[in-house]
């Protein structure tokens, strides 16, 4: 059992659903296995769950827990600051797919 440091510029959604009633109400939340640590106050980046940069959130709780399950599990809250135009998704999308997506590259 351990924590898992989430990278300070990414939130990236698994669900379609929750990633629309942050776009349609401007709050959601996410839900993500494990233990996790997001930083709570800071603005990052929101992707879709094919890896598209969509948005900038305002992360306002992230509460980790053991579920009725016995599963580690992270709740991840959020504000929409703003979604990101063509050119801003587009940029992000690339740099995001070269630093945290894409193939891992050996050093």
């Amino acid at each position: 059992m351990g924590f898992q440091t989430e990278f300070n510029s990414v939130c990236k959604f698994k669900s379609e659903q929750e990633l629309y009633e942050l776009l349609e109400y401007g709050r959601g939340k996410m839900m993500k296995s494990g233990f996790r640590v997001f930083p709570t106050g800071q603005k990052v980046i929101a992707y879709t769950p094919d890896n598209q940069a969509i948005a900038i959130v305002k992360i306002v709780a992230s509460i980790a827990e053991i579920n009725f399950q016995g599963e580690e599990v992270t709740q991840v809250e959020m504000e929409l600051v703003r979604k990101l135009n063509d050119e801003e998704s587009r940029i992000q999308t690339a740099l995001a797919h070269e630093m945290f997506f894409g193939e891992a590259t050996q050093a």
